[in-house]
């Protein structure tokens, strides 16, 4: 399906979020991170946003978040390349890196109105810095196949793989629950026995929350669906139950919310004798990490 210069620009700035939220979530749920922007003075703070740069810099000049075939308003294939495009790039992926970081930290309310600003603009500096590294590196976290979506099964793979692709084909609906679960454990394992988790639910009001489900979902839509990773051309024409980008999604979310609530259990963090409305806060502000984990597993499969 073509696409205009500007779809396909937002398809690239889109890939670079997500890229920054496979690399970045993590952190997002540690207070010892928020802590430290809280401490550090204003100068340790771009002192180490300069760095990050930097780095940022070097990884844009050999990768990107832009694919090198896309011909959007300002890739380098209309004569933007060399330093120069990795400049450019990397002021992108920071203005990427440091929007995000602000909005869920306003989301999961880490900051808010009443939040002193040093206070806030050194938890967004620390808190952007691997988000930004993730944005650079986008384009080669799960790179596209050999016809550049992913479409092509792999000739030269082994029997035991081409049967186990054969078998996904054949069973999309299962390996995507499968993949979903195991992507889910994987992100939320770390988060859901800390004390962020109390302390965010505490902190959470409904409007929030309900704000949690719809970027949960629209993230999750996003890193599957929108970012050019791996196999997205398949995936919006895979047969199977619940397939359709939008039934996916949503499943995909509850099975994540699902993970979050027995993680949550596992560890100790969710006590059936407490209120339901307490449990449901902490399941949902752990389900946007488990979402994205989701994702991240379906696009392996």
């Amino acid at each position: 399906m073509s696409h205009g210069p500007w779809a396909e620009e937002a398809d690239e700035l889109i890939r670079g979020f997500a890229g920054g939220m496979l690399i970045g979530t993590p952190l997002l749920y540690t207070m010892e991170v928020w802590w430290v922007g809280s401490a550090t003075p204003p100068d340790r703070v771009l002192l180490s946003l300069a760095v990050a740069f930097v780095l940022v810099f070097g990884l844009t000049l050999v990768d990107g978040f832009r694919h090198e075939e896309e011909a959007g308003p300002v890739s380098r294939s209309e004569g933007r390349s060399g330093p120069g495009a990795a400049l450019f790039d990397s002021v992108v992926s920071f203005g990427i890196g440091i929007v995000s970081v602000t909005a869920i930290l306003l989301l999961i309310r880490e900051i808010d109105g009443e939040t002193p600003l040093l206070d806030a603009l050194g938890k967004i500096g620390y808190e952007a810095i691997p988000f930004c590294l993730g944005v650079a590196v986008a384009s080669s976290i799960l790179a596209r196949g050999r016809d550049g979506n992913g479409d092509e099964e792999d000739e030269d793979a082994s029997p035991s793989a081409q049967r186990a692709a054969r078998a996904r084909h054949r069973h999309p609906t299962l390996a995507d629950l499968g993949a979903t679960a195991i992507g889910a454990v994987f992100f939320a394992f770390n988060i859901a026995p800390t004390d962020e988790i109390r302390l965010l639910a505490a902190a959470a009001t409904p409007p929030s929350l309900i704000a949690a489900i719809a970027v949960s979902l629209l993230i999750s839509y996003a890193i599957v669906f929108e970012a050019g990773f791996g196999g997205e051309t398949k995936r919006h024409h895979q047969e199977g139950v619940l397939q359709h980008p939008a039934t996916e999604t949503m499943v995909a979310y509850v099975i994540a919310l699902v993970v979050a609530a027995f993680l949550l259990w596992f560890f100790g963090n969710l006590d059936f004798g407490e209120p339901w409305s307490v449990s449901l806060e902490r399941i949902l502000v752990l389900g946007l990490p488990a979402a994205i984990g989701g994702a991240a597993g379906r696009l392996v499969v």
